[in-house]
């Protein structure tokens, strides 16, 4: 939540941006770039713009400066936001931009909203091509014509799987596919007259056929995702690719691996579900557990979890897209990347019912063999079986140009990584005669580090990503860190890094001690 008091323990972020809005002649005057940001702002996940207020470029601190006769830079704000030439859509209210006070200086205070998908692409200028921008950690970019039009198709109506491929035939299905699926829905549902019908009959009751514009049956998209043979999927598809790998303790570049191509399977998403899931299901710990008939008990929430994340990934991820799907064993977790961002807010995702599927009816064959939550709570099921599995909270990743969505289920802690990397500093310190006391002392800092480093991650987890939660793990561990430290700990850049605290601060969970460069960072006191 930004809160204007305190405005200059802010750095600019994905979420903030300050302009000066001064004129040669020293009066207030509205920047032309201040519109580039508001699209950005609109088209990603909202922000704040506050004009009358610089970035020092040594270190990134705000200087308020004020602006002279603020009241007619809000006016001009309005009547070109008002006009029918300047943005897209009308989407902001009266009270998303006011002027405020900061140290006695008039500021302009622009709270550009998250901008529902169906009305997205935001644009300016009446240049749909030349005029939407997307927000990222390194500031407003320019959207290219793939970006565009894939935010045209997310606000179609329609699902973007539902429609009828003309030009695919029933026989580009894998009935070998259709035939495992048909199994395991008779189990399910028993008692369903479907279950006495043909192929192409079942196909189409599922969704996953239709009627051309021949009048003759074809797959659907989601007919073709779900049960098709990857070479013809590929054919309505072009970026069409799904890609496992198990990087876990691998000395080559990775121990195991198969992808949608080769030929030597389907290469479509239900099987891929099955063997993506019976591969990372090994990763997972199994606590030793009776059922009441002294069974053990195999499936924890951890494994729920997994398949909710998977099924997750599959029904979202947009198929048209650059990069396919890639889901990655490694060493300290789980990654699932797909293709497309989010359609909600993530904050808006996470709560009860709230749901709006890129895939609807990939979703609901799914769930019509108990695969997927069709009842808007998949991400709760997601984090709160990882964590009651004994895991760290999951986080997720959104990337823009082109739009990417990761998610990263970890398998060890930073604080446990964190007292690996200081377990070699006891070794080193022990091979160069150094007292076992002082063995000792480093011993119990990184026992207290790592369960620091935790209770960042639980408490923090669901709301930032994996690089926000790596940084603020460290700052705990360190109890104070400068910038300098971060980066030679993290390998990250340095403006990375200061993009990265700037938005911890912003929102509240890390304070700013000191100025310039002398400027140190602890985690916020609850």
């Amino acid at each position: 939540m930004f809160d204007l008091d305190k405005l200059k323990t802010y750095k600019e972020g994905n979420r903030l941006e300050v302009k000066r809005a001064l004129g040669r002649n020293g009066q207030g005057e509205l920047p032309r770039s201040v519109w580039e940001t508001v699209s950005a702002f609109a088209n990603t996940a909202g922000g704040v713009i506050v004009l009358g207020v610089t970035e020092h470029k040594d270190d990134g601190n705000f200087i308020v400066h004020g602006i002279p006769k603020a009241d007619k830079v809000l006016d001009d704000f309005w009547n070109a936001a008002l006009s029918e030439d300047k943005l897209s859509a009308r989407f902001m209210k009266d009270a998303d931009a006011s002027v405020e006070t900061v140290d006695g200086k008039d500021v302009v205070v622009i709270r550009v909203p998250w901008v529902d998908r169906h009305i997205r692409p935001v644009f300016i200028d009446n240049s749909i091509f030349g005029g939407t921008f997307r927000r990222t950690h390194t500031g407003d970019h320019q959207c290219k014509r793939e970006e565009v039009l894939s935010m045209l198709r997310d606000s179609d109506t329609s699902s973007q799987d539902s429609k009828v491929i003309d030009r695919a035939r029933m026989e580009d299905l894998d009935y070998g596919t259709v035939g495992r699926y048909r199994n395991v829905f008779r189990a399910e549902h028993g008692g369903s007259e479907w279950n006495s019908y043909d192929d192409e009959a079942f196909l189409r009751a599922l969704g996953a056929a239709g009627t051309g514009e021949d009048g003759q049956t074809h797959p659907t998209g989601a007919g073709l995702l779900m049960f098709g043979k990857d070479r013809w999927i590929t054919d309505e598809f072009p970026h069409y690719f799904l890609d496992y790998r198990q990087e876990a303790g691998a000395a080559e570049r990775w121990a195991d691996r198969f992808t949608s191509q080769p030929g030597d399977w389907s290469g479509n998403v239900y099987d891929f579900y099955f063997r993506v899931y019976n591969k990372l299901k090994a990763a997972l710990k199994v606590p030793f557990a009776l059922d009441s008939d002294m069974r053990r008990i195999d499936d924890t929430p951890a494994h729920k979890a997994l398949r909710e994340a998977i099924a997750n990934c599959l029904t979202n991820a947009n198929y048209y897209e650059r990069r396919g799907i890639v889901c990655v064993w490694g060493d300290d977790a789980i990654t699932i990347e797909n293709p497309g961002d989010f359609r909600l807010p993530i904050e808006e995702a996470r709560k009860p019912g709230a749901s709006d599927p890129r895939n609807e009816t990939m979703l609901k064959i799914f769930s019509f063999v108990n695969i997927g939550e069709r009842a808007g709570s998949g991400m709760g099921t997601i984090e709160n079986g990882w964590t009651a599995g004994g895991y760290p909270a999951p986080t997720y990743e959104v990337v823009y140009g082109p739009d990417r969505t990761k998610l990263t289920l970890p398998l060890v802690t930073i604080g446990e990584s964190t007292a690996k990397m200081q377990s070699k500093t006891i070794e080193s310190a022990e091979s160069s005669n150094e007292t076992t006391e002082s063995a000792r002392k480093v011993r119990e800092k990184c026992a207290k580090s790592a369960r620091k480093c935790a209770k960042v991650r639980e408490k923090y987890a669901s709301l930032l990503s994996s690089s926000e939660i790596t940084v603020a793990e460290l700052i705990e561990a360190e109890s104070i860190a400068t910038t300098t430290r971060i980066v030679e700990v993290t390998g990250l850049s340095r403006r990375g890094v200061q993009k990265i605290v700037g938005s911890l601060i912003e929102q509240g969970i890390v304070l700013r001690v000191g100025s310039g460069r002398k400027s140190r960072y602890k985690i916020a006191e609850d």
